[in-house]
């Protein structure tokens, strides 16, 4: 898979598609549950690929990144310190101004209710589409 490149809309799709499936384990099932989390709490939400291999999901802005590391999948929110978070659904890049993310073990679950209400909000920091500002 060409790691370098960078992707938007349905070849992104595809590469990530072939992340799932190339990671073979539990953080491949994690990664595409929380995508589809991400994709039902919005679905007008655009998937990119970007640096060096890293899904990005974006609308009006980015909104997460999604990680694999050896003992968790990372999603990071790029205005994630200004999102309300009632169900504390944060717990790494807590010491930033502005980045926050969750970090999910193998085994561990992420309440989707309180997960797809990030994005909700995250998507609302981000203001209006771009194209919808121009109308």
């Amino acid at each position: 898979m060409p790691s370098g490149d960078q992707a938007t809309g349905a070849a992104a799709s595809k590469l990530i598609d072939q992340r799932i499936l190339d990671l073979g384990d539990w953080r491949g099932e994690t990664l595409a549950r929380m995508r589809a989390l991400i994709l039902e709490a919005d679905p007008e939400m655009t998937e990119e690929w970007k640096w060096m291999g890293t899904p990005v999901w974006s609308h009006g802005g980015i909104v997460c990144t999604g990680e694999s590391y050896k003992k968790a999948v990372k999603l990071t929110f790029m205005k994630g310190a200004s999102v309300p978070d009632p169900k504390g659904l944060f717990n790494s890049s807590l010491e930033g101004n502005t980045r926050r993310a969750i970090d999910i073990a193998e085994g561990e679950k992420v309440d989707a209710r309180a997960f797809k209400a990030l994005v909700k909000a995250a998507v609302a920091l981000n203001g209006p589409a771009k194209a919808a500002r121009k109308k």
